[in-house]
């Protein structure tokens, strides 16, 4: 049997970063650097930056006008003005011309009455030093301009400049490797077999590193073998400050980077309560800093920015800042275990004058989460997670003033959200359409996308409505018409017509309470099919995205959902029926600008030119609104 990575202890994230820090202590960090400073934006300052000149150099005319002699202007006044000769009593300056004695004063050029090509006159005294700027009044010679540790800004370079420095001393920009490992991964743009996994980690590495000051180099792919992997480590730590091993950090078979690295020198920690993230090995090798970050892009980037950052600032001499944060009602329950402490992401938005978090997929592999997420819930390591409604704090990537202007949706998923998102700050999360309503109902959204059909009625979402919000005044914006069906993969091989011949293949469902299973639910019950014959009525996807993406693929036949999910993924689509895709709202949140402009956005040809182009709906209604009473 293959030896495997064991970490069966592992250390809370603060235990692990201070022994590990530490550690580093011995280590010998690169020399700093003497740079220009019209180089310098962005930089840390490695000391003090100290003025070798007055800023002004000299006593200078803060306006254009004549630097006069003092004791010449006194006794002026309306009634008896004084007449000043130039080169006598005064002499032309501009902003910034020196001023030297006898000369102690400024007129400005408004204030003179011109009486020959040699003469002014004037009607009032001027006190010492009127309109000087005196030597050293901005800048002292010996004054610090900057300290240590500073983040150099233009402004900064501006006055370190003044002062006389045309060169300071900053830390250095630590060189960063990263290298990717795994025999399943390829480059963007290789050719994609079964099985294999483009390598994004690394752009996404590369990125992170030159935000936090550093200078990536990212190493070719190597694939699982222990020598060759070895080698690289080699080179990287002959050229690099600080290494980072993409994958082989964790549990499996070929899983070498723990074994390398303790071949090559010290691992510190292997194995972090941390979640997603915790097989993250903190290691030294030829005294220099190596992460092994696992290859999971969620637990990747999580273990970078708890371990790696830090790690680089040591050496650029930035501080380890926290996130700005907000306290948000959760509109979901979180679950969490004792062991780790975990990183949720979450969506964030305004709902009237509060927060609202929506946690988004928790899976570490979920690299679209972080791309969606608005900040992240931290669950302590003693924690068994939070209560729906409970107030939490939310460590934010985004300005808070940005949230306040984002408009909220929870509810049904559909394409269109992605195209409203583009022209307007929207926050959307998918959790079906009676989640939505019941969320708004909460005080937890501003709109809920729905679908809901009456199985009574025949009618969409408006009996919902009047059933769940009995006391409220009510509205309904109108949206889309679209078509409904069954996606079945290209030329249908199953020859699928209808709901009713879903009892003949792999289907996939939409969580309970989103339309379309309504929908369907409502077409079984007319064909009088019991759900229990369709084989996976218990298999969910929470979008029509992901039913199509599994309808693609070998292990699923079919699933109902939307046209143009159905175009989008290349499948055939067996058309169910239209529905009616609109947006519950309180009547009071009508007159909000995120709302009025998200109904312009509705109304707006450019809108329905994208839906005419995506295929499977009608816009004849989009953006009315109904008054429910």
């Amino acid at each position: 049997m293959s030896k495997r990575n064991l970490y069966l202890n592992t250390k809370p994230v603060e235990t692990a970063l201070a022994e590990y820090m530490e550690k580093l202590q011995n280590c010998t960090l690169p020399q700093n650097e003497i740079i220009s400073v019209a180089e310098s934006l962005g930089r840390v300052t490695a000391k003090a930056v100290f003025a070798k000149c007055c800023s002004p150099l000299f006593n200078a005319a803060a306006m254009d006008g004549i630097a006069v002699k003092v004791a010449a202007t006194k006794g002026a006044s309306e009634a008896q003005p004084v007449i000043l000769e130039e080169g006598s009593d005064y002499i032309e300056v501009d902003t910034g011309d020196p001023v030297h004695l006898p000369y102690d004063a400024v007129i400005m050029a408004e204030d003179l009455m011109p009486v020959d090509k040699e003469h002014v006159k004037i009607i009032q005294p001027v006190p010492v030093w009127q309109h000087v700027r005196p030597i050293g009044e901005d800048i002292v010679e010996g004054e610090m301009l900057v300290p240590g540790g500073h983040v150099m800004r233009p402004v900064d370079m501006g006055a370190v400049i003044a002062g006389g420095n045309s060169h300071i001393e900053v830390f250095p920009k630590p060189k960063v490797a990263i290298i990717p490992t795994g025999t399943e991964i390829i480059k963007s743009g290789d050719d994609i077999t079964d099985g294999s996994i483009i390598d994004s980690n690394s752009y996404m590495f590369s990125g992170m590193v030159s935000e936090k000051g550093g200078v990536p180099k990212v190493y070719s792919i190597v694939e699982d073998d222990y020598e060759k992997i070895k080698k690289t480590v080699e080179d990287a730590l002959a050229e690099n400050d600080i290494v980072i091993v993409n994958a082989g950090s964790s549990a499996g078979r070929e899983d070498y980077t723990v074994h390398i690295l303790r071949e090559l020198g010290e691992v510190v920690v292997h194995g972090v309560a941390i979640k997603p993230g915790k097989p993250v090995i903190l290691a030294i090798a030829g005294g220099k800093p190596v992460i092994g970050l696992p290859g999971y892009p969620v637990s990747a980037y999580i273990d970078f920015e708890n371990f790696v950052i830090p790690v680089m600032n040591l050496f650029s001499g930035l501080q380890t800042l926290k996130r700005n944060a907000v306290k948000a009602t959760l509109s979901k329950r979180l679950v969490s275990s004792l062991k780790h402490r975990e990183y949720v992401r979450v969506r964030v938005g305004k709902v009237e004058d509060k927060f609202v978090a929506t946690p988004l997929a928790r899976g570490a592999g979920a690299a679209m989460s972080l791309v969606k997420a608005d900040g992240f819930c931290v669950v302590p390591q003693d924690s068994e997670g939070f209560e729906a409604g409970e107030e939490v704090e939310i460590e934010l990537y985004k300005p808070i003033d940005e949230l306040q202007n984002t408009l909220v949706s929870i509810g049904s998923h559909d394409l269109i959200l992605d195209v409203i998102a583009d022209k307007i700050n929207l926050s959307s999360t998918h959790v079906g359409s009676m989640g939505g309503l019941m969320a708004l109902k909460r005080g937890e959204t501003t709109i809920a996308p729905t679908h809901l059909l009456d199985m009574e009625t025949g009618e969409y979402n408006i009996s919902y409505i009047k059933n769940l919000f009995p006391d409220k005044k009510m509205a309904l914006i109108k949206g889309v018409n679209r078509i409904q069906g069954i996606m079945v993969k290209k030329d249908n091989p199953l020859k699928i017509k209808g709901v009713k011949d879903l009892v003949n293949c792999r289907y996939v469902n939409r969580q309970k309470g989103a339309g379309t299973r309504v929908l369907l639910d409502y077409k079984l019950k007319l064909e009088g099919i019991d759900p229990a014959q369709i084989d996976g009525y218990d298999k969910e996807a929470t979008t029509h995205m992901a039913v199509a993406a599994l309808v693609a693929r070998e292990d699923i036949d079919a699933g109902m959902g939307i046209e143009s999910a159905a175009r989008t993924m290349g499948l055939d689509f067996v058309v169910v029926g239209p529905e009616e895709y609109d947006f519950a709202i309180e009547a009071k949140s009508l007159e909000m600008p995120e709302v009025k402009a998200f109904i312009e956005v509705l109304k707006s040809e450019e809108f329905h030119k994208k839906l005419e182009e995506m295929g499977g709906y009608g816009w004849d209604n989009a953006g009315e609104v109904v008054i429910i009473e």
